[in-house]
């Protein structure tokens, strides 16, 4: 059993790439699926606002999307909907270019409206779009930690230092965790961690952090054909075994002591009750 009395609020984390094809969607979604097993209340925000694909990976169908929720005609509560899996999901437009190019101010009014859901949650798991665009990093300060999934090619890996660059840089972030994906062993994703954190030491002068890595799997590509999340198409594969190391290992981490961005996701959770001497 999960020990509840540690989340004292909802833990927002945001899953980044610097690129396309580097696996976040897949990560988000069977990292969202492992804390769920582990008893967790989890809710899944396809934040990629316009090429939302967690939906397909979770072989479901979204009435509504937040489009629906910025256009005025829903509210958040009303695009959310339960996944097979029993996974409470929030999706994103697909093919809307409008929503790509979504403002800091809207988005910023989003992450406020979050506020609005009266779902108990422990996790938001956000999974970004690909790049640096303005909204991308308003989403990214809203998180309380930042997961960038990287592969061990010189593109993935280029991309992703440039990423990890502007978070540390130009927008002041913390809490920036490496997950190496589709990497030959464990201990060649540590490796890789190394590397870029090295990098990041020398260059930046601020070190990240490793949250663990993912094994190269087929079986992901088999769970992407039938429409389904690897944790449940093959709970017994490798890469299945990896992404429940990934929760576990997400569960261990101490409690985010105040969150470096300037609007957070659940920002009312966080405030503490007054005390009655404050109500007069």
């Amino acid at each position: 059993m999960p020990d509840l009395t540690r989340q004292k609020y909802t833990e927002a984390i945001g899953i980044a790439s610097g690129k396309g094809g580097a696996g976040k969607t897949t990560v988000a979604v069977n990292l969202a699926m492992a804390l769920q097993a582990k008893g967790f209340r989890v809710m899944l925000f396809d934040a990629d606002l316009g090429l939302a694909n967690a939906p397909i990976l979770l072989g479901t169908r979204c009435p509504f999307n937040i489009s629906h929720v910025l256009s005025g005609e829903k509210t958040l509560a009303e695009v959310t909907v339960t996944t097979p899996q029993n996974l409470r999901l929030i999706s994103g437009a697909s093919g809307n270019q409008t929503l790509a190019g979504l403002t800091a101010v809207q988005v910023t009014q989003l992450v406020q409206s979050f506020s609005d859901l009266q779902e108990e949650l422990d996790y938001l798991i956000v999974d970004m779009a690909a790049g640096i665009a303005p909204s991308m990093m308003t989403l990214m300060a809203a998180c309380h930690r930042r997961f960038i999934v990287m592969r061990n090619d010189p593109s993935s890996i280029a991309d992703a230092y440039g990423t990890i660059k502007v978070l540390l840089e130009d927008e002041s972030m913390d809490e920036i965790y490496l997950v190496p994906n589709a990497v030959n062993n464990q201990l060649a994703g540590e490796e890789l961690f190394q590397r870029i954190n090295r990098v990041c030491a020398q260059f930046l002068s601020r070190s990240i952090h490793y949250a663990g890595s993912i094994e190269m799997d087929a079986r992901i590509q088999d769970a992407h054909k039938h429409l389904q999340p690897l944790l449940t198409f093959a709970p017994t594969s490798q890469a299945a075994k990896d992404f429940r190391k990934l929760a576990q290992a997400v569960t261990d981490l101490q409690p985010v002591a105040k969150p470096s961005g300037a609007v957070q996701f659940f920002v009312n959770r966080w405030l503490p009750p007054q005390l009655p001497s404050e109500l007069h």
